[in-house]
Parts: structure tokens; sequence; C-alpha cells
């Protein structure tokens, strides 16, 4: 078993352990058609289908025109959940892609993964809120968690991103305190700077746990 089918296997088992075998929203695209994407994601702008590499199904956005696309998918909740994605892309020579995972729709929050700037962003609309460095590796997938959880009058955003097969065992990006935002589904956004094709794969949402805000970790 290579890393990339553990790291989905992990994704899956995580999300169980949560709420069973029942998330509140699971699409890896095993199921789907090639062509065009499932009824359950709602596309903003973008010519994004489904193919298939090595046997896996994912959906892809093309390397061209250049502009910001996205999609949404879930239900729409206003906190106390958690939203994860995988997402690869490519670089060339020195333009090299942006892409990001949201909650609260299209102007809620945001972790964006910025390689020309080797930085993952939190972000509540366009605004940035806080920055970690991040080291991109082209042409691996991508791991992104992003959690709203309820705290004190407001809510706390906690993000992290990773690649590879071991996740971060802390969330990576923190920021409490923050007015709690309407309610809004999940989303992924993808800029292909680079001039090649971005690819999406996992999108999953499940109930975040208030408990676990330290490790960032499902029990």
């Amino acid at each position: 078993m290579n890393w990339t089918t553990t790291a989905r296997v992990c994704a899956i088992l995580m999300a169980r352990s949560v709420l069973g075998d029942a998330p509140l929203y699971s699409q890896d695209f095993t199921k789907a058609a090639l062509g065009d994407p499932p009824e359950d994601v709602m596309i903003l702008e973008g010519q994004f289908t489904v193919k298939e590499e090595a046997g896996n199904r994912f959906l892809e956005l093309p390397g061209a025109p250049l502009e910001t696309y996205g999609l949404l998918f879930g239900s729409s909740r206003a906190g106390g959940v958690q939203a994860q994605a995988r997402i690869w892309g490519t670089k060339a020579g020195r333009k090299q892609p942006v892409f990001a995972l949201g909650l609260n729709g299209q102007g809620g929050f945001k972790l964006r993964v910025s390689p020309a700037k080797q930085v993952i962003e939190l972000l509540q609309g366009d605004e940035v809120l806080r920055t970690a460095p991040f080291q991109w590796q082209s042409g691996d997938w991508t791991s992104l968690r992003l959690q709203v959880r309820p705290s004190g009058s407001g809510v706390t955003i906690e993000a992290k991103a990773w690649q590879g097969p071991k996740e971060p065992e802390t969330w990576t990006l923190q920021i409490g305190d923050r007015p709690a935002l309407p309610a809004g589904k999940a989303g992924v956004w993808g800029l292909p700077f680079s001039g090649t094709a971005l690819r999406f794969d996992d999108l999953a949402v499940v109930g975040s746990q208030v408990n676990n805000e330290k490790s960032g970790r499902y029990p």
C-alpha cells in the first residue's frame, strides 16, 4: 500500500471515528462517473471534470484560463464542523498554483496554501488573519483540514496542512474570539497560476470535537 492510499484510508477512518459510519458529508469520487462532476457538489465557476489516473478518481480543474475557481459541498452550517480535502498541483518554472479549503460559504473562513510565498494562510473572506511557514512540494498531494467551533461568545478557527502520510499532531494555525459567521457550505478553491491542472479529492465534512482542541486529531 503506497502512502497516497494510506492517507485516503486514514481520512476515512478519522471521519468514521467521529460519527460512526456516517460523516456529515463524504465524496472520494470512487463511484462518480467520468466526466461531469457529481450532483452533490455545487460548481461556482470552472470546468471541473471527474478524471482517473492509476485507478484513482478525482475532480480536475484545467490549467487555463487563469482565474480563481471553486465549488461548494455538504450542508450549510455556521460552526461546530470540520472540513477536509486533498489537493494536488504542480509548478511550471517559477509559477506555482494557489488553492484553498473553506467553511461558511464563499465569504467565510479559508485555509489557503500559497506555495510561491512558502506559507499557509488563514483567511476570512479576502482578509489574511494568520500565516505559517509551509514547504510545498510540487506533484505531491496536500491534505488540508479546517475547523470552526463555538468558543465563548464567538468561534475559534483552527487549520493545518501537510504532505505525506504523517498528519501534524497539533493545529498549525489557530485564532479565537472571532464573530460567528452565517451558515454556509464547505468549499475548495483553486488558482492554476502555473498553467497546469489542479486535482481535488477526499472531500469531507464532519462534526468538530470541541474537547479535542489541543491536538486537532479525532479520538
